[in-house]
């Protein structure tokens, strides 16, 4: 049986989204082009023989043919558009934000060696490359056959208890390590941690269940799922213009990200050559994973000022509350009428900033969720943190400790999920990810 999920389209440049703080799915569906379904195959030998155009977020992003040519339905850019797989470094990392997320970590089967760890990760990269080319993956069961690849990204990452499960110690790197304790963590085990992690973005949820039930069915005898997370975003098409998300605080957030257009951006997001004994390690990223609970029931009993207060910005514009626009520089020395810090000295942005954190900095590219209310009707809601980063001891850890010590924001809050990866670079076609290590 064909299925309309085996094709891939021409290339475009594509916006630059999240690493800057604006939201890109407006971008996407505000652009409003058509595409014909036998001129999306067309187009796909002319990019396979041409290749794709690098676009903003440093990867390439495919379009398919604005028009069609067989009076068919027409697909438009939110179901046409193709993040490909393969490249320097793995996609959905600077990839912008898609409007749905699925989190997953597995743990090795018993007995699972090195040769059937390889053997997955080259059957989930061909899965990968397939699927977010548009394409039907091996055994489809058709759960997206009408979907174009809707942006979809799946990126892999290796957990620290695989190098010991694999004989592969030797080749851990030095970052790998646990997470320090913070004060106040709350944090399920059987929640946090695991040897293999998986995320799966795209902006349509039957696009990433399909990603999903695809990898489980490939891992079956190798790996099994230790937990599951799901988050959303704004969908595309949501807001008039390109807007910064915001959480379920109703705070825009992810304003002061790093921007791509900074000179050291790859040197604070990706492992460069040098600074690691581990060449297999460089383009590749490490990501630290947070299921944080919002108390949002509380945070609701403050008022406006007060909130904009623990944030140190503006909860209807973003900007800091010193004045300006969502991504001015604060003045974080400028002191109102009554002689207090107008940012306070434990406003959340300023205890963040990497001003005061001997310049960390970390890639946020974070989730919301909503899993139910408790018996006490409040509800378990809040964010999915994802920060990427060189080095966790340069980036989320010395920022964590320092939030624990005194964020205005803290109370409001509970971790209780918790896991640190590193992620391969990424792979060229016919290779997979992390065959470096695990074939090194």
């Amino acid at each position: 049986m064909s299925s309309s999920r085996n094709r891939t389209n021409d290339s475009s440049d594509r916006a630059s989204g999240s690493p800057d703080g604006a939201d890109p799915s407006a971008e996407r569906a505000s652009i409003g082009a058509h595409v014909s379904r036998r001129r999306f195959v067309g187009v796909a030998s002319a990019a396979g023989a041409g290749g794709l155009v690098v676009g903003a977020t440093g990867g390439a992003v495919a379009f398919a043919g604005e028009s069609g040519d067989d009076g068919g339905p027409a697909m438009t850019r939110l179901g046409a558009t193709v993040v490909p797989f393969h490249g320097k470094h793995q996609a959905g990392i600077t990839t912008p934000a898609q409007a749905k997320a699925v989190f997953l970590a597995w743990d090795l089967e018993p007995g699972a060696d090195r040769a059937a760890v390889a053997a997955l990760m080259r059957r989930w990269s061909d899965t990968a490359a397939r699927l977010t080319a548009g394409q039907s993956a091996p055994d489809d069961d058709q759960v997206a056959a009408d979907a174009g690849a809707c942006s979809l990204t799946v990126t892999f990452g290796f957990g620290a208890g695989l190098f010991d499960k694999l004989g592969l110690a030797a080749r851990r790197p030095a970052a790998l390590k646990p997470l320090p304790p913070f004060p106040d963590d709350a944090l399920d085990p059987a929640r946090s941690d695991g040897d293999l992690f998986v995320q799966v973005c795209a902006d349509d949820g039957l696009v990433g269940f399909g990603a999903v039930r695809a990898l489980q069915k490939a891992a079956k005898g190798v790996a099994r799922i230790r937990w599951q997370m799901n988050g959303f975003a704004r969908s595309p098409g949501a807001t008039a213009k390109p807007m910064t998300h915001r959480n379920l605080m109703g705070q825009i957030d992810g304003s002061n990200n790093p921007k791509q257009s900074d000179p050291k951006f790859d040197e604070k997001v990706f492992v460069g050559a040098a600074g690691t004994e581990q060449s297999w390690l460089v383009g590749g990223s490490y990501v630290v994973f947070r299921r944080i609970r919002m108390l949002l029931d509380a945070w609701d009993g403050i008022d406006k000022a007060h909130q904009e207060r623990v944030i140190g910005r503006s909860k209807d514009t973003g900007a800091p509350l010193t004045g300006g626009g969502e991504h001015s520089a604060a003045d974080f020395g400028k002191r109102g009428p009554d002689g207090e810090l107008v940012i306070t000295a434990n406003a959340h942005m300023r205890v963040a900033a990497p001003e005061f954190n001997r310049g960390a900095t970390m890639l946020r590219r974070g989730y919301s969720y909503h899993d139910g209310f408790g018996t006490d009707g409040a509800p378990d809601a809040g964010l999915l943190f994802v920060a990427w980063q060189h080095d966790p001891d340069d980036g989320f850890v010395p920022i964590q400790r320092k939030l624990a010590r005194g964020d205005a924001l803290s109370p409001f809050l509970r971790h209780e999920a918790s896991a640190i990866f590193v992620v391969p670079p990424g792979c060229a076609p016919g290779g997979y990810v992390g065959q470096s290590l695990l074939e090194g």
